[in-house]
């Protein structure tokens, strides 16, 4: 129930008795199909990953829950976006005034092969790995472009596209969903300069209120965003089932002896 895109994973379910009952049906009802089940990145600030485990607990599950990630995210708290960026770190404003002029940057708000294409081409021969699903993401850009939801920017040195960046904008929320520069045009700093435009564009323009870099503990995203939200992996393993009891007898170990290793 999550892919290579998921930013987060959770139940849709509201607060309250009731919807605590229901998944505990639910999970109930899963040691009919399974022996295990795990669940990540799941988040917390909701208290989704304290609620789902106690649903599992309560219908019979033993559930192990640790950290698997890291949400940089940016509450913009109705600051514009010049408030925001005179309380960045004095090495980051200094790079863009010394580097920002020396790319062209374009905003894009509506899906065009063209850009789409220069992107491809950029993350192609960046540090990134290799794309998980290229076709779902660009119909993906083509449906977020559709419904008005679509933020790319694209850097220029000279006419060469040398760093892009995807983003979309839903719900008072800025997704950053990818972002790449070619290698050989690293010293421009270009991501620096395209990160600053879009962000000014979804907090002046958008008025977003949260922007979210998704997961991943990268360190210059320490440097945009201001909070550090945990993601969680649930592992519930159901102990009436013999098949499920390697693997609970190597959780033990770990849990003695950490270094061991987990199944």
């Amino acid at each position: 129930m999550r892919n290579w895109y998921n930013f987060t994973w959770r139940p849709i379910w509201k607060n309250g008795v009731e919807a605590d009952v229901l998944c505990t049906a639910l999970a109930r009802d899963l040691r009919r199909h399974a022996r295990r089940v795990t669940m990540w990145p799941v988040p917390q600030e909701d208290a989704t990953a304290t609620r789902l485990a106690a649903a599992f607990r309560k219908a019979g599950w033993l559930v192990q829950m640790d950290q698997c990630d890291h949400n940089h995210v940016l509450n913009t708290g109705k600051r514009s976006f010049a408030e925001y960026w005179a309380g960045r770190p004095g090495q980051m404003r200094s790079t863009l005034q010394r580097k920002g002029k020396k790319v062209r940057t374009e905003i894009i708000t509506q899906f065009s092969d063209d850009a789409w294409n220069s992107y491809e081409a950029i993350y192609a021969n960046s540090w990134k790995p290799a794309e998980g699903d290229p076709v779902f993401l660009r119909e993906f850009a083509k449906g977020e472009s559709a419904a008005g939801r679509l933020r790319m920017a694209i850097a220029y040195s000279g006419e060469q596209p040398v760093a892009a960046q995807f983003w979309t904008v839903e719900d008072g929320v800025a997704y950053i969903h990818k972002l790449a520069h070619l290698e050989a045009a690293k010293a421009l700093s270009a991501g620096t300069t395209l990160t600053a435009a879009l962000l000014e564009h979804v907090i002046d323009k958008d008025g977003v209120a949260l922007v979210d870099f998704g997961t991943g503990n990268d360190a210059y995203k320490k440097d945009w965003m201001e909070e550090d939200r945990p993601r969680y992996r649930l592992d519930c393993l159901d102990p009436r089932q013999a098949r499920a009891w390697p693997t609970l007898v190597k959780r033990t170990i770990a849990r003695v002896a950490p270094g061991a290793p987990q199944g």
